[in-house]
C-alpha cells in the first residue's frame, strides 16, 4: 500500500487493483479513484507545466475547476483525447495519460526557461512586442508562440466513436445532486411531475458522500443518501442522469447536458455510444449547482503540493487520500479545521493552522481542540519554497495595522488553503439572470432571474445544511406546481453537522511590495495579480477589457477559481467596489465539451445525408452526371458517346426547344397549406392575391423577409377552395416551412390553417417543349390537356398510367411544359413510362445545366443565385407580382420605405457581349467607364453566363445600379486579360412575347 493511501475508508474498491501509465511509468490504483487520486496516492504532486511560464503545477482541486492537472488519455492512436482535467478521469484497468506542454519530459521542460525571463513577458507583451515586420504575426510569431505556450496537440486521426443525441422534455430539471438537488428532486417527484436530475459526478450525493460526521433522521449523510436515490430511482415519472454536465443555459429553458457513457469503461462496449449530447426543454429548472472553494493569492501559491482544502478532504474521505505527511493549513474560513480534523484522525501531522482572521470561532476550534494543534491568527503567506514540490511555506504574523511584525518559516509537503466559497452561478449567468453582490459573502450571487428558474443551496450562498436541505425542496415543490403538480408539504429533517462551514471571508491575503515571487490569480492562464495591477496602470477600466489584456477568466476552466480574486485584485487598484467593478461574462460550456458530442450522429455519410429522388437510378443507368445541390444528387447532365458537358448540354437544350424534354424536378420543395384561412394565410404572407385565384388555377408566388428582400418564390396552385399545393426552390424547403410555421404560431394564430411539409410525398416529372402535349395525352387520365381547358398555370388532377397525379402546366423553359406530380412510390414508374412514350418525339432527358441555360434565356431568376439576400421584388423586375390592393403582408413595411424604390438601386438585366463567342464569367464585377486600374468604380455584377445554342452565342444576367435605365449602353467587365464589352439589355433573349408558352 501507497504511503499516501490510508489503511481503510474512502469510497473505493479496495479489493481490486487497476493499472495505469502516466507519461509511460507504471501504477497501480483501485476503482472509484480517479487519474489525481490514484496519483496523488503514489504520492505523485507534479502533473504538468504551465501554460505561459512552464512551472511546475500539481493538482489544485477534485472537481471540474481543476486549471493545473490537465492530461492526454489515449486508448489508441484514434482515441487520443487532449486537456482532460485529471479530476475528471475515472481510473480503468490500462488507462494510459500523459502530461502536457512540456518537453522533453514533466520533471526537465527547457520551456521552464520563460519563467526566468518572466519579467519581459507581462501580460499583452505581444501586442507591444511583435509589430514588426509588418504581416509577421501568422507566419512568424503566432506559430512560436504556440508552440512554447498551450495546452495539449490536437488529435490527428479521425475518432472513430459514435456519439449520441436526444432530444427531452419535463416539468422539472435539477441540475446538481447535493443536498439542495437531492432535496428538490424528491420534493418534485412526490408531486407527480417529470423530473430529470442531473450532476457531472460519477455518483449523486455531492458533500453528501464525504461528511461522515453529518446525519439526516439518525441515518449517517450517507446511508440517507442511498435510501433517497433508491426512492427517486423506482419513481418511472423520474430520470437520473450521472456523469452529465449541464454546460449551456439556452433561452426558453432549454439546457444542454453532455452525458459521458463509456470514458470510464476498461473496454467500451462495441457499437455503443462514447456520449450523449441532451437537449432539455423543461418548464422549470432548479439550479442547484453548489460553491466552489477558492484559493488564496500569495507568491508562489502555484507549486506542487499546494491544494484547495476542500479538495484535500474529498480525496481523504471519498478516495482514501492524504495530501502529504506534514501538512500546514491557510485559511481565511472554518472550512479548513473540519479538514484538519479528518486529517488528524488519519494520522497526517499538521504543522500549523495559519489563519488570516484576527480570531477563530469557538466552534472552528473545537474541532480540533483535542489535538492540541498550533493555531496562528493575523496570518499572511510570504512565500513557499521547494523545487518540485513545495517542502516550506513562510508566514508573517501582522499586527493590528497589517504591517509584518514577524516571519516565521513552517516545513511542510502540502499546503492547504481556504478562501471561502463562491456560488456557482454559470449557469443562473447564461440564462441572462441578474447577478447581485452580498458583501457578507464577498460573492455574486443569484438576484433576479430571466428564464422559469430557481436557485437553491449553495450556489444562492447558502451553506447550512438545515438551509441547504429546506431551500432544496421548498424549490422543488414550488418548481412542481408551476409545471402543473399537485401540492404537496415541505418535508423537514432531523440534522445534526458536527463540522459547520462558515466564518468570515476576510479577502486577499495582504501583498506586501517588498515581496518577490508570482502571486497567481489564474493558474490555468499564468495571470499574476501583477499582470492584472498592469492592465490598470495602462489605462484599462472595464473588467471585461481586463479579462481580455491579461487573459484572467479565459481559459478551459472558464474562470471557476480565479474570477473572485481578480475582481479583488482590480477592485484594490481601481479603488473601488467590487460590485462596481461587476462581473465578466460566463460563457458556455461550463466545461469543455467534445466536438464529437456536438456532431453527434452527422459523420461520416451522415454528416451531410444524401438524399436522392426517385428516378436517380434510371438516371445513374443513363450515366448521368450528378451535381449536389444542398443535401439532393441531381442530374447535371447526360452525355453521350464521349460528350464533353458543353456538348450535352447544347444537344439537350436544342432538342426541348425543337421537340421534347424531360426533367426531374422533385427535389422542388412542397408545402400543402390547408383550411378554411388557408388563402387568407399566403395571402398574409407572399406578396400576391391569393383570394382571387380561383381552384384550378396556379400563381407565381414570391416571399419576401421582413426587411422587404426576396426570400424565396415557386409556383402555388389552388387544388380547392380550401387546399393549396405551396412549391418551393429545393434549398429553401426547410426556412420556408419554417417561416410558415413561425407566423402561425406566433403571429396569426386565430387563422384555421394546417401545414404539411410534402416535399418527399410527390415526385415531380418536368416534360418540356413543342411536342409534350403529345408525348402525355396517351398516358393521361381523367384531364383534357389542350390549351383551351388547361391553358398556361392551370392546374388539375386525374390519373397518368393509372396513377394519381397533380398535374401542373407551368414551364421553367419558355417552351409548353407540364409538371406531373405522382406519388413518390410510383415516380421511377411514370417516368419510365414517359420516357418510353416520348421515344417517338425524340424526348430527351435533360439536367440542371440544361435547366439553367433555358429559364435565363427567358430571363427567369433564381433565387440565391441571381439574389444575393439584398434584392426586392421591384429589383428583379417582378413587381408585376405584387398585389396592388393588398393591405398588407411580410416586407410591405419595409418595401415603402424610400430607399427601396431610389433609381440606382441594383437592378436585374440582361448582357451581351460585343464578341458572341465571349462568356462572361459568373461572379465578373460590372464598370462603367473602361480600362480602370484598382480601386475601380463599380456597378454591378454578372449572376449568370451562359452559351445558348438555341441564340447560337452567349448571354449572361446581372445586378447593375439603376439597370433598367441603362438598357442600350455598353458596361465593361474588368478581367485580367482585359475590359469585356457588353450591351445591357432586356434579361429576356427568347420568345419575347411568350408564344410558346401559351400554344
Amino acid at each position: 500500500m501507497s504511503a499516501y493511501r490510508t489503511s481503510a475508508g474512502g469510497q473505493i474498491d479496495r479489493s481490486r487493483t487497476l493499472r495505469f501509465t502516466f507519461d509511460d511509468k507504471a501504477y497501480t490504483g483501485h476503482p472509484g479513484d480517479t487519474l489525481a487520486s490514484a496519483l496523488l496516492a503514489n504520492g505523485v504532486h507534479l502533473m504538468g507545466r504551465s501554460f505561459k511560464y512552464h512551472r511546475p503545477r500539481g493538482v489544485l482541486s477534485a472537481g471540474s475547476d481543476e486549471p493545473n492537472a490537465l492530461v492526454t488519455v489515449w486508448r489508441d492512436a484514434a482515441r487520443y483525447t487532449p486537456n482532460l482535467p485529471a479530476t475528471q478521469v475515472e481510473l480503468y484497468d490500462g488507462l494510459q495519460a500523459r502530461s502536457q506542454n512540456r518537453w522533453p519530459s514533466l520533471e526537465f521542460d527547457v520551456g521552464a526557461v520563460n519563467n526566468a525571463v518572466s519579467r519581459f513577458i507581462p501580460a499583452g507583451f505581444y501586442y507591444k512586442t511583435f509589430m514588426w515586420p509588418p504581416r509577421a504575426w501568422h507566419s512568424l510569431y503566432e506559430p512560436a508562440i504556440r508552440r512554447a505556450a498551450g495546452l495539449g496537440v490536437a488529435p490527428s486521426e479521425p475518432d472513430p466513436d459514435c456519439y449520441a443525441q436526444r432530444f427531452a422534455h419535463c416539468e422539472v430539471l435539477v441540475v446538481g445532486s447535493g443536498p439542495a438537488g437531492i432535496a428538490a428532486a424528491l420534493s418534485a417527484a412526490s408531486s407527480g411531475v417529470r423530473v430529470i436530475l442531473c450532476d457531472e459526478q460519477p455518483e449523486f450525493g455531492g458533500s453528501l458522500r464525504d461528511d461522515a460526521t453529518l446525519t439526516i433522521d439518525a441515518q449517517s449523510a450517507t446511508q440517507w443518501l442511498s435510501t433517497s436515490i433508491d426512492q427517486l430511482r423506482q419513481n418511472p415519472r423520474v430520470t437520473l442522469l450521472r456523469r452529465t454536465t449541464a454546460f449551456g443555459y439556452f433561452p426558453h429553458n432549454l439546457l444542454g447536458l453532455s452525458e459521458r457513457l463509456t470514458d470510464h469503461e476498461t473496454a467500451p462496449r462495441a457499437g455503443a455510444p462514447r456520449e450523449r449530447l441532451w437537449q432539455v426543454r423543461a418548464r422549470e429548472v432548479v439550479l442547484a449547482t453548489g460553491a466552489l472553494e477558492r484559493p488564496l493569492v500569495f507568491p508562489d501559491n502555484d507549486r506542487p503540493g499546494i491544494l484547495l482544502a476542500a479538495a484535500a478532504g474529498t480525496y481523504l474521505r471519498r478516495y482514501g487520500v492524504i495530501p502529504g505527511k506534514r501538512v500546514v493549513l491557510l485559511t481565511a474560513n472554518d472550512q479548513a479545521y473540519g479538514v484538519a480534523r479528518d486529517l488528524l484522525a488519519a494520522k497526517v501531522a499538521i504543522g500549523a493552522i495559519c489563519d488570516v482572521r484576527s480570531a477563530v470561532p469557538d466552534a472552528a476550534r473545537a474541532l480540533i481542540a483535542a489535538a492540541n494543534v498550533r493555531i496562528i491568527t493575523n496570518a499572511t503567506a510570504l512565500g513557499t519554497r521547494g523545487a518540485k514540490r513545495i517542502n516550506q511555506v513562510e508566514i508573517g504574523h501582522q499586527d493590528s495595522n497589517g504591517r509584518i511584525a514577524e516571519r516565521e518559516h513552517l516545513a511542510c509537503d502540502a499546503l492547504l488553503m481556504s478562501g471561502g466559497f463562491t456560488p456557482t452561478v454559470h449557469l443562473f449567468s447564461q440564462s441572462r439572470g441578474k447577478l447581485a453582490w452580498n458583501d457578507a459573502l464577498l460573492a455574486f450571487v443569484p438576484a433576479q432571474s430571466a428564464e422559469r428558474e430557481r436557485s437553491a443551496g449553495a450556489c444562492r450562498g447558502s451553506y447550512s445544511i438545515n438551509d441547504v436541505l429546506t431551500e432544496g425542496a421548498e424549490a422543488g415543490i414550488a418548481a412542481a406546481l408551476a409545471a402543473g403538480g399537485r401540492t404537496v408539504p415541505v418535508p423537514s429533517w432531523r440534522v445534526r453537522d458536527a463540522a459547520p462551514c462558515g466564518g468570515s471571508y476576510a479577502g486577499l491575503l495582504p501583498q506586501h511590495d517588498s515581496l518577490i515571487g508570482k502571486a497567481f490569480v489564474d493558474w490555468q492562464n499564468d495571470v499574476t495579480s501583477n499582470d492584472l495591477s498592469l492592465a490598470t496602470r495602462e489605462g484599462f477600466r472595464s473588467i471585461e477589457h481586463i479579462k481580455r489584456y491579461t487573459t484572467t477568466g479565459m481559459a478551459t476552466d472558464q474562470g471557476k477559481t480565479s474570477n473572485i480574486n481578480a475582481l479583488a485584485v482590480v477592485s484594490k487598484q481601481l479603488s473601488t467596489p467590487i460590485a462596481h467593478v461587476g462581473l465578466t461574462t460566463f460563457r458556455m460550456p461550463y466545461t469543455p465539451l467534445t466536438f464529437g458530442s456536438m456532431a453527434g450522429y452527422s459523420r461520416g455519410d451522415l454528416f451531410d445525408p444524401v438524399r436522392k429522388t426517385p428516378a436517380h437510378a434510371w438516371a445513374q443507368a443513363q450515366d448521368a452526371v450528378f451535381e449536389d445541390v444542398g443535401l439532393w444528387k441531381r442530374a447535371r447532365y447526360f452525355p453521350q458517346a464521349g460528350e464533353t458537358m458543353h456538348e450535352a448540354v447544347n444537344r439537350e437544350c436544342l432538342a426541348v426547344r425543337s421537340s421534347c424534354g424531360m426533367f426531374d424536378a422533385s427535389t422542388l420543395g412542397k408545402i400543402e397549406v390547408v383550411g378554411p384561412d388557408a388563402a387568407e394565410f399566403l395571402n398574409r404572407l407572399y406578396v400576391n392575391d391569393w383570394t382571387t385565384l380561383a381552384p384550378g388555377r396556379s400563381r407565381y408566388g414570391i416571399l419576401l423577409r421582413d426587411d422587404g428582400f426576396v426570400y424565396d418564390d415557386g409556383v402555388i396552385g389552388r387544388m380547392a377552395t380550401e387546399r393549396f399545393h405551396v412549391t418551393t426552390t429545393t434549398s429553401g424547403a426547410p426556412r420556408v416551412f419554417g417561416m410558415m410555421e413561425d407566423y402561425l404560431q406566433t403571429e396569426w394564430p386565430d387563422l384555421k390553417v394546417w401545414l404539411t411539409s410534402t416535399t418527399e410525398q410527390w415526385s415531380v416529372i418536368a416534360v418540356q417543349g413543342p411536342n409534350a402535349r403529345r408525348v402525355l395525352e396517351d398516358l393521361v387520365e381523367g384531364i383534357d390537356l389542350s390549351a383551351a381547358n388547361l391553358p398556361h398555370l392551370g392546374v388539375a388532377t386525374g390519373h397518368i398510367c393509372g396513377v394519381a397525379t397533380r398535374l401542373f402546366r407551368v414551364s421553367f423553359t419558355g417552351e409548353l411544359g407540364f409538371e406531373i406530380n405522382v406519388p413518390s412510390d410510383y415516380g421511377h414508374a411514370v417516368w419510365e413510362a414517359v420516357y418510353a412514350a416520348g421515344k417517338a418525339h425524340g424526348i430527351v432527358p435533360y439536367g440542371t445545366e440544361a435547366m439553367h441555360v433555358m429559364r435565363a434565356e427567358k430571363g427567369y431568376i433564381i433565387i440565391g443565385q441571381d439574389t444575393d439576400g439584398t434584392v426586392t421584388p421591384l429589383d428583379a423586375g417582378l413587381g408585376w407580382a405584387i398585389g396592388k390592393k393588398k393591405l398588407d403582408y411580410v416586407g410591405k413595411r419595409a418595401l415603402e420605405r424610400a430607399s427601396m424604390k431610389t433609381p440606382d438601386r441594383p437592378q436585374f438585366v440582361g448582357l451581351l457581349t460585343s464578341n458572341p463567342a465571349t462568356v462572361i464569367e459568373e461572379g465578373a464585377q460590372i464598370a462603367e467607364r473602361p480600362n480602370q486600374t484598382p480601386p475601380m468604380q463599380l456597378i454591378g455584377h454578372v449572376t449568370s453566363s451562359y452559351w445558348s445554342s438555341t441564340l447560337g452565342r452567349s448571354i449572361a444576367l446581372g445586378m447593375i445600379k439603376g439597370g433598367r435605365a441603362r438598357r442600350g449602353q455598353t458596361v465593361y467587365i474588368p478581367m485580367p486579360g482585359g475590359d469585356i464589352e457588353a450591351e445591357v439589355t432586356h434579361p429576356v433573349f427568347y420568345d419575347t412575347d411568350g408564344a410558346r408558352l401559351n400554344v
